[in-house]
């Protein structure tokens, strides 16, 4: 009973708010099949509703300047959203990608650096 109590006082509550940046993630999602976009909403889900969010759905970029990876995996296809905050709570999207290595591509690192400079260069 207390649990579904506490549910239900925080399900209103978002802590962050994701939005697109024109139109990099909406070409990357459209490609995907309808397990994996449910999968990902579910993890953009997590990202808005929870106060910590666990370093298996968002992690930080090392040696960037607020680059973050929405971490995304449905069976053994892992995905990642490279991301960024705005104004603290507002978490914009930039480019995604299937990742089939163990490190992630560099060139995918510079692509969501590049569309960040553009986003802050145009607010």
């Amino acid at each position: 009973m207390k649990l579904a109590y506490l549910c239900s006082v925080n399900e209103n509550r978002k802590y962050r708010t994701i939005i697109f940046y024109k139109d990099y993630f909406q070409t990357f999602f459209e490609k995907q099949n309808r397990k994996v976009k449910a999968k990902i909403v579910w993890t953009f889900d997590l990202v808005e509703d929870l106060k910590r969010v666990p370093e298996t759905y968002l992690k930080h970029i090392k040696n960037t300047a607020g680059l973050y990876e929405i971490r995304v995996q449905s069976g053994s296809d892992i995905f990642r959203i490279f991301c960024f905050f705005d104004e603290g709570k507002l978490v914009v999207l930039a480019n995604g990608f299937h990742k089939k290595t163990q490190k992630t591509p560099k060139k995918e690192i510079e692509l969501a650096l590049k569309i960040k400079e553009e986003y802050e260069n145009e607010k």
